[in-house]
């Protein structure tokens, strides 16, 4: 049994000092937020995300305010690029501890993406219907969704394991639990719009990815957790976010910097007796 009445206060189990994490989609809405909320729990951050030139903004961004921080360049569905970033992280700051699987595609609704020139695929994917969804949207989902996932968790265990410590947090999605309410994307007089099968498919087999790995490393000292965030609002228009309320108990979409309290949790020595979970934090959107 751990011993731990050295634990002068509880806030020190969420002390990341010492530890090294690193966020795939570091970049993004939400990988953005738990990578200053790793960093700020004493954590030193690798930021890698494909879009290079976001991590190194937000990487900039950190280390001015005193965080200690890298970023580098990151394609999760290309084996090398995966093992370059494990390589990177061990070279830059000694070992990797935490593993945070934020990277996705998934097609998104809010004003900016709407209107993002190049964003072809994305637009296909919210307006092809199921029967005549194109077979590349859907097989480069699985490839960045699920076998990006695989790939970075296979990497990342390997020194995980040699140091006989690691955390690893896959993100997935309420639709890996529920099916999407296809009536939150219509719009009055525009052509219907969806969220594409992909999505929940692969975020359900983040859950199965999950409880698999933490089985799997058993008596391993590897905790494996899936944390779920339910919608978080970024700048919807109000047609969608009255939709998406009025299924959430709390009645609204969630603010980006909702989940960092839940991802510090599960990163930190706070959640020491949890692996194989799944915590969901959606305003009651599944409790219903």
């Amino acid at each position: 049994m751990t011993d731990t009445k050295g634990d002068a206060h509880i806030l020190n189990k969420f002390d990341l000092a010492g530890r090294t994490a690193v966020v795939t989609g570091g970049a993004g809405l939400l990988g953005a937020e738990f990578c200053r909320t790793l960093a700020e729990a004493g954590a030193q951050v690798v930021i890698a995300d494909f879009n290079f030139d976001a991590a190194r903004s937000l990487n900039e961004q950190l280390n001015e305010s005193g965080l200690s921080t890298a970023a580098l360049q990151l394609n999760t569905a290309d084996p090398e690029s995966v093992q370059q970033m494990v390589s990177s992280t061990l070279k830059t700051f000694g070992s990797l501890d935490i593993l945070v699987n934020s990277a996705a595609l998934d097609p998104k609704f809010d004003p900016k993406h709407n209107s993002a020139a190049g964003d072809e695929t994305s637009k296909e994917a919210i307006l092809s219907a199921f029967e005549s969804f194109p077979l590349e949207a859907w097989e480069a989902a699985l490839e960045t969704n699920l076998t990006g996932v695989y790939l970075c968790c296979q990497s990342a265990v390997k020194p995980m394991l040699a140091q006989e410590y690691g955390v690893i947090i896959n993100i997935s999605s309420i639709y890996g639990i529920t099916a999407p309410d296809q009536r939150i994307y219509e719009r009055p007089q525009n052509p219907p719009q969806y969220k594409p099968a992909y999505y929940p498919v692969t975020k359900a087999g983040i859950l199965g990815f999950t409880r698999y790995l933490a089985a799997y490393y058993a008596g391993k000292n590897i905790r494996v957790n899936a944390l779920t965030p339910g919608g978080v609002y970024n700048d919807h228009d109000q047609h969608f976010v009255q939709a998406y309320s009025a299924r959430a108990i709390l009645g609204r979409m969630a603010e980006k910097d909702e989940m960092n309290g839940a991802l510090l949790f599960l990163a930190s020595e706070a959640s020491s007796y949890m692996t194989g979970a799944n915590l969901i934090i959606d305003g009651g959107w599944t409790a219903w």
